[in-house]
């Protein structure tokens, strides 16, 4: 989702172990999982290809994470309590304060935490669910790197409990599709920078001029 192996590019079996510093039997697992979600594709007696990965793919992953996030957020303004929403500021603040730390694995986890309590309040398991398996699609340490994005990120959680605490609907949906909005155009703007759709921004010149 980085851009870090390009689409085309085998992913070795043999040398992903030794990258990851485990055995091949994990990797091969891995790389199963990977095909069903359309990430590799299998070549006959070549091994595994990183698939394409288009402008579309990137606006429909987070089109997705968005619909269901929306859908539990307008649940949890039904029925969110006054303390639920003081764990949730409190979160934010951690949040926060890890931002400020610089380490993007721990800003990753504090991020992880907020969306985890957050979406159980809505008390709907089985959507709940579906969004993490959507959410495994996003680079987290891209952004966990980003203090502009951090930012944003707390900006909004705390427009989004505002919008709780004072009963607005639609300031609720704004703010929570407004996350899935910047991460998808966040995203879109790196693969750009890292010449991932090098070729479309040449034929689209060749096409105008």
């Amino acid at each position: 989702m980085t851009g870090a192996i390009r689409p085309g590019e085998f992913i070795r079996m043999d040398e992903t172990a030794v990258d990851l510093q485990v055995s091949v039997t994990p990797v091969r697992e891995a790389l199963l999982t990977l095909r069903g979600e359309g990430m590799v594709n299998l070549a006959p007696h070549r091994g595994y290809v990183v698939a394409e990965l288009t402008r579309q793919d990137v606006e429909d992953i987070f089109w997705l994470q968005g619909v269901l996030a929306v859908e539990l957020a307008v649940r949890i303004s039904k029925t969110v309590t006054p303390e639920q929403l003081d764990e949730l500021s409190e979160l934010n603040n951690q949040l926060k304060a890890t931002i400020a730390s610089g380490r993007p694995a721990d800003v990753a986890a504090a991020e992880f935490e907020f969306h985890r309590v957050h979406n159980r309040i809505a008390d709907g398991g089985k959507l709940a669910w579906f969004l993490l398996n959507a959410t495994r699609y996003t680079p987290q340490d891209l952004y966990a790197s980003d203090p502009q994005w951090g930012e944003v990120a707390c900006e909004s959680h705390a427009k989004l409990i505002e919008a709780y605490r004072n009963g607005d609907r639609d300031e609720v949906v704004t703010q929570t599709r407004r996350q899935f909005t910047d991460g998808a155009e966040r995203l879109t703007r790196h693969l750009e920078s890292v010449g991932l759709w090098a070729d479309d921004t040449i034929a689209e010149a060749s096409t105008e001029s």
